[in-house]
């Protein structure tokens, strides 16, 4: 009863949020922003083909958040909508970067190259709730991921990203990306399948370059499979 109350609870207050959106409070604006941007920035560092985009496909979002939110009708969660809109943006912004950044060769904006190799916004991230080690670990894990997502298809790494990054139940995700949920299962399962293969492929590659012998070449680390595989 107390999860059913504290549920309740949220929608009431999404709800009294998107009203005051509705009527253009510019503070009930920025606690959005404030509640919504690390998580769309996050999103946006993972689907993205460049992940120094992020920040202002991120501000894109939320300018069309705040044109479209009189057309918001409570039909799905507010979270669902801004996901849906993120998501449709990155499309845009990867269709914009196929048709012209990838011609583009700049020393300030580094692209992927034939090896994988490319910038890792989790180079700059930094917790305080870790020590060092742990933040090195980390974000070596976190360098790794991001790689290996580069390489699935779109509609594999957009499931994968709002399941095991962002939490997204089977359902909301249905929902975002207007499929039924037994494409959702499918994409999910081959898309973990083609992550565990891009990290396998990644560990040999590291291997070969630095004669590692801490791990099998065939297998991921535990800590990899665990941000991948889910019991």
């Amino acid at each position: 009863m107390s999860d059913l109350a504290s549920a309740i609870g949220v929608r009431a207050g999404e709800q009294d949020l998107v009203a005051e959106l509705q009527a253009g409070s510019e503070a009930a604006f920025a606690l959005l922003i404030a509640q919504y941007s690390h998580p769309v920035y996050s999103l946006m560092a993972r689907s993205l083909r460049d992940p120094v985009d992020a920040a202002d496909v991120t501000q894109e979002v939320f300018v069309k958040v705040f044109r479209n939110i009189s057309g918001f009708h409570g039909d799905s969660s507010l979270r669902t909508w801004i996901y849906r809109i993120a998501l449709h943006e990155a499309s845009n912004q990867r269709r914009w970067w196929s048709r012209h950044k990838r011609q583009e060769l700049t020393i300030d904006a580094p692209l992927e190259n034939e090896e994988g190799e490319t910038f890792c916004l989790a180079d700059a991230l930094a917790s305080t709730q870790a020590s060092p080690f742990d933040c090195a670990a980390n974000m070596e894990l976190e360098k790794r991921i991001t790689l290996a997502l580069q390489v699935l298809p779109e509609a594999f790494r957009e499931v994968v990203v709002l399941r095991e990054m962002e939490g997204f139940g089977y359902e909301e995700i249905a929902e975002i990306l207007g499929v039924n949920l037994g494409t959702v299962k499918s994409r999910l399962t081959r898309g973990r399948a083609a992550l565990r293969e891009a990290l396998v492929q990644d560990g040999r590659n590291e291997s070969t370059v630095t004669g590692a012998t801490t791990t099998a070449p065939n297998e991921p680390t535990s800590a990899v499979k665990a941000q991948v595989v889910k019991a």
